[in-house]
């Protein structure tokens, strides 16, 4: 999220107004600490390349198109069934390795703050502090001390032309979805259910795919990464 702003460009007011609606949202639909997940193989192409804000937000309404279809229709059941753990693991392997290779590439070009960073998650994570609240809240000082930007206005991204319109298909919103099916939907229902028993019966991958394509739907055009 922190990336997607100081290095995609994406304004931060949207995308941290984007997560906490969603994030309050999902509490209330499903009353449980639901992950709220990203559009990782968005932010990560767009760490790695140069894409439009226009063609990211025309990516995420696109998928967020798609999983409305597919949760109401009832299709995203059958292609759960189709789908082996092995493919699951594989995405998150593949994308894990793809942003920590990134990572890396950015400790290395400041290897002093890299390292301190680094060192300071090591310790928040051991001793149970959680790391992305207090990382959130030191770039937010960071912020105020040595003037960066802020949040900006929340208004309407602007798609763009036919060549937006393919890089928001071919290079955001396929390589996304499969993502969004497999770990936001699949993979989230099957955690929820280990870890709550029955009172996630109501995580069902179908009722996931609607609330995040309703997200995607509602966010994605003023900047947010739902």
């Amino acid at each position: 999220m922190i990336a997607a702003v100081l290095l995609g460009g994406l304004e931060p007011g949207p995308v941290l107004l984007g997560f906490a609606a969603f994030y309050v949202f999902t509490g209330l639909v499903y009353r449980l600490p639901v992950p709220v997940q990203p559009m990782k193989a968005i932010v990560a192409v767009m760490l790695v390349s140069a894409v439009p804000a226009g063609a990211m937000a025309l990516a995420g309404v696109l998928v967020g198109a798609v999983l409305l279809v597919l949760g109401a229709s009832g299709w995203i059941d059958r292609l759960v069934r189709l789908v082996p753990g092995s493919v699951v693991a594989g995405l998150q392997l593949g994308l894990g390795l793809m942003l920590a290779m990134i990572a890396l590439d950015l400790m290395a070009e400041a290897p002093l703050w890299g390292g301190a960073a680094l060192g300071v998650l090591l310790a928040l994570i051991w001793s149970g502090w959680p790391a992305a609240l207090v990382f959130l809240g030191l770039a937010m000082g960071a912020g105020a001390v040595f003037g960066l930007p802020g949040a900006g206005a929340l208004a309407v991204v602007a798609p763009g032309g036919p060549d937006v319109m393919t890089i928001a298909i071919r290079d955001l919103a396929l390589p996304q979805l499969a993502l969004t099916l497999t770990n936001a939907v699949l993979l989230t229902s099957i955690v929820m259910k280990d870890g709550f028993g029955a009172r996630a019966d109501r995580v069902t991958p179908r009722r996931l795919a609607l609330t995040s394509g309703l997200a995607n739907l509602c966010l994605a055009p003023f900047g947010a990464l739902p």
